[in-house]
């Protein structure tokens, strides 16, 4: 990931603290609270309304909802304490979006296929539930209390400007003066793992290509096997860090096919070494090599870069160091206009196989 995006706050947060308190004052009570009913959720105001609507309401919506929570009920209260507590940690966890992708070992994440044989039944009903959870928030009494996805992503591109994919750098996003919205992508997807699938710090804008062309259902936490085959976790870039990213990206070509240059003439190298980590589960999950590679042997991206500089060096005698110093200034000022993040280190490689000399 090139850039973290600007966490913005929005009462769409509602809906999470809706299932969090679905999660934890209900489900997890059930053992000691006897049979399901409304009063469950009457301590909490807004979701008892919300509650109440969906239990005089027929639409597929209501009963997708309330059926799935009355039925999760009826499993919790089968539970025992410690498979209750169990449960109450990996909820925890899959919400510690930041801290599973700083592969925290104090933090036991929990995905489907992980789930003992003892909790399949519970698994199937809590995949159901939060697989389909995201499409519904659109239901008309869910947004009376939590707004809309539309008026979220409005909000959030006020804040985040940039106006390309932080993901790939490449790609433009939709932004504040276009109709439409880009994707949310559930950066720990929401296939793979229960409980945070209407979590926004779980959502992430992204580019068509990056979202649905190469990340897809990619568990970006536990998808490298040791040398025993065992699946390992691993860190990743958590796409709402305090932090800035700082990636550097240099290119390495084969001099004597500039002129016609293909993938297999180019190598990427990426850096910084402390965040090699990170950055080799973004190659691997974004598919950053192929893509930066076909962007730079791109007859109007790479070729087209190269050209200029020739074209300005031989026809209006221009020094290429000069023009290859405004390019490195300008990728320093605006990284991602014109492709500047890619376009001066790959003009710098053609400098190094001797393109300008």
């Amino acid at each position: 990931m090139l850039f973290p995006y600007i966490y913005v706050p929005h009462k769409m947060e509602k809906m999470q603290s809706f299932v969090d308190f679905i999660f934890y004052a209900v489900w997890c009570q059930a053992p000691s609270k006897g049979a399901y009913c409304l009063e469950l959720f009457a301590s909490n105001p807004d979701l008892f309304e919300v509650m109440l609507a969906f239990h005089y309401d027929d639409s597929k919506g209501a009963q997708f909802f309330a059926g799935h929570v009355e039925r999760i009920y009826g499993l919790f209260a089968q539970l025992n304490p410690c498979q209750i507590e169990q449960l109450r940690l990996w909820y925890r966890a899959n919400n510690d979006i930041e801290r599973v992708c700083a592969n925290d070992a104090t933090v036991p994440t929990k995905r489907y296929v992980d789930f003992p044989a003892e909790f399949k039944e519970l698994c199937d009903q809590l995949a159901s539930f939060f697989k389909g959870l995201y499409s519904q928030v659109g239901v008309a009494v869910l947004k009376k209390f939590i707004g809309d996805v539309d008026d979220h992503y409005k909000t959030f591109t006020s804040i985040n400007k940039s106006g390309k994919c932080p993901f790939c750098g490449v790609n433009d996003l939709l932004g504040e003066y276009n109709s439409k919205r880009e994707a949310y992508d559930h950066y720990l997807p929401k296939a793979l793992y229960p409980f945070n699938s209407i979590n926004f710090k779980n959502l992430a804008p992204a580019c068509h290509h990056c979202n649905s062309s190469y990340k897809t259902s990619k568990d970006i936490a536990h998808p490298v096997k040791d040398p025993a085959g065992t699946q390992v976790r691993r860190r990743a870039f958590y796409p709402y860090s305090n932090v800035p990213y700082q990636i550097k990206i240099s290119f390495n070509l084969d001099a004597s096919n500039l002129a016609s240059l293909e993938p297999k003439h180019v190598s990427l190298q990426f850096g910084p070494a402390v965040l090699q980590e990170q950055i080799d589960t973004w190659r691997d999950v974004y598919g950053i090599d192929e893509r930066y590679k076909a962007k730079v042997c791109g007859e109007n991206d790479g070729k087209y870069w190269l050209e200029q500089v020739l074209g300005e060096w031989r026809e209006m005698s221009r020094d290429p160091q000069e023009l290859l110093s405004e390019i490195r200034r300008s990728a320093s000022r605006r990284p991602y206009g014109e492709c500047n993040f890619l376009k001066a280190p790959f003009l710098s490689a053609c400098d190094a196989s001797g393109a300008f000399s």
